[in-house]
């Protein structure tokens, strides 16, 4: 069972599973997730609509499987401001009642989505596994995200020691591709650029105002890279583990701009701004423990982003009207 799998992580992870033969419920309800990222494969898995808070469906949706993927949660940095007591009950009381429904069932195996946010201000780049977690500032509702899935991997480890044959927990760094979500910063970047274009006011160069200075880094890892990851890491990682999905490229906030005014033919003049409030400054993982296991990244950066605007400079109707 993935939950969370009509989201854009877990829907590529059930297409991945559905590849590799396995048979998959999904539990969700389509509050960020959208089964129109799973249109190519309806009809191969049962889903069943439930929310992550509620301990019954959760407990009933798991009835007679073998596993469960846990990556419902509520992602989107404008969220971590705007709704950080929703991220908390969806985070916390979504991970006790997944533990407890596994408990309930006999299941033996839990993977658990994580995020790179629970590191915020890492004090060394690359960043491996065994570097402390930290809520720099409960007061900044920021932290609600990372402070979740801290609480969550502390819950998934611990009851893993005595109640789980296999627990395993991922941390994506920056994953994207087509249909990622909307408050993401390639998908914001590709919007605004597109809506400049169509106004049709573009010479030689297109101011863009951006946060923070642009000199701030991130590594990301396409989608279908990341999906053979977690597909590796199923298959061979190690219980009561922590693995690091991403790849070690670490780029400018300014670069990844330029990569998609690339896509649409124009060039940027970079206009600096004020940085959120607790917004990281660097970010690169050190993944040699997934390199271990056989990973090793293939799409290009450039290669990522053009295939990511494509998909948003064509689907840009899609995107939700938020009254």
């Amino acid at each position: 069972m993935v939950t969370g799998g009509s989201g854009f992580i877990g829907s590529a992870l059930v297409k991945a599973l559905l590849r590799n033969g396995h048979s998959v419920k999904i539990l969700d309800n389509n509050s960020r997730g959208n089964l129109r990222r799973l249109s190519d494969v309806i009809g191969n898995f049962e889903f069943i609509e439930g929310d992550i808070r509620d301990k019954d469906a959760v407990v009933n949706a798991s009835r007679n499987v073998d596993s469960v993927c846990h990556l419902a949660y509520i992602n989107g940095t404008e969220f971590f401001y705007s709704k950080p007591e929703l991220i908390l009950e969806v985070g916390v009381k979504g991970m006790m009642n997944v533990v407890d429904a596994c408990l309930a069932n006999g299941i033996p195996e839990l993977i658990l989505a994580s995020s790179s946010e629970v590191y915020q201000h890492a004090p060394r780049i690359p960043t491996d596994e065994s570097v402390p977690l930290s809520v720099p500032d409960p007061l900044n509702p920021r932290y609600s995200y990372g402070g979740g899935k801290i609480i969550s991997e502390l819950i998934a480890l611990n009851f893993g020691r005595r109640h789980f044959d296999k627990v395993i927990i991922f941390r994506p760094h920056n994953v994207y591709g087509p249909d990622m979500g909307w408050e993401h910063v390639i998908p914001q970047f590709a919007l605004r650029m597109r809506e400049q274009i169509s106004k049709g006011k573009i010479e030689n160069l297109l101011s863009f105002p951006i946060q923070g200075t642009g000199d701030e880094t991130r590594s990301f890892v396409y989608i279908d890279d990341f999906s053979d990851g977690l597909m590796l890491l199923l298959n061979k990682g190690v219980h009561n583990q922590i693995y690091h999905i991403g790849t070690e490229e670490e780029v400018t906030i300014k670069h990844v701009a330029q990569e998609v005014g690339d896509y649409f033919g124009i060039n940027l003049e970079i206009i600096p701004g004020t940085l959120a409030e607790g917004g990281t400054l660097r970010r690169c993982p050190d993944i040699g423990k997934m390199k271990q296991l056989g990973f090793m990244p293939k799409v290009k950066l450039k290669e990522g982003i053009h295939k990511t605007v494509e998909w948003y400079a064509t689907n840009a109707q899609l995107k939700p009207i938020i009254n």
